[in-house]
C-alpha cells in the first residue's frame, strides 16, 4: 500500500490556502521538515500524523490513504 501522507497533506494545505511557512508557523513543525514530507524525502511521524489530523479536522487514516474521506 502506498502511503499518500504528502499528497493528502499538500491537498489540504491548498484548500486551507497555506503555504508551508505559515504551517509550519501554526503548527510548530519546522519549514524544512514540512518540505522534505512534501518531496517525500521523509514521512511524518505517528506523533506528527496525529497533530496533522487534529489540525485539519481530518483522520491519520486519511492522511496516509487508508480512507478517502
Amino acid at each position: 500500500m502506498k502511503i499518500l501522507s504528502a499528497e493528502r497533506i499538500r491537498e489540504l494545505m491548498r484548500e486551507e490556502n497555506l503555504n508551508q511557512v505559515q504551517l509550519a508557523a501554526k503548527t510548530g513543525v519546522k519549514q524544512n521538515t514540512i518540505s522534505a514530507w512534501l518531496s517525500g524525502k521523509k514521512e511524518p511521524s505517528v506523533a506528527s500524523l496525529w497533530m496533522l489530523a487534529d489540525f485539519f479536522g481530518t483522520t491519520v487514516d486519511y492522511l496516509i490513504g487508508r480512507s478517502a474521506d
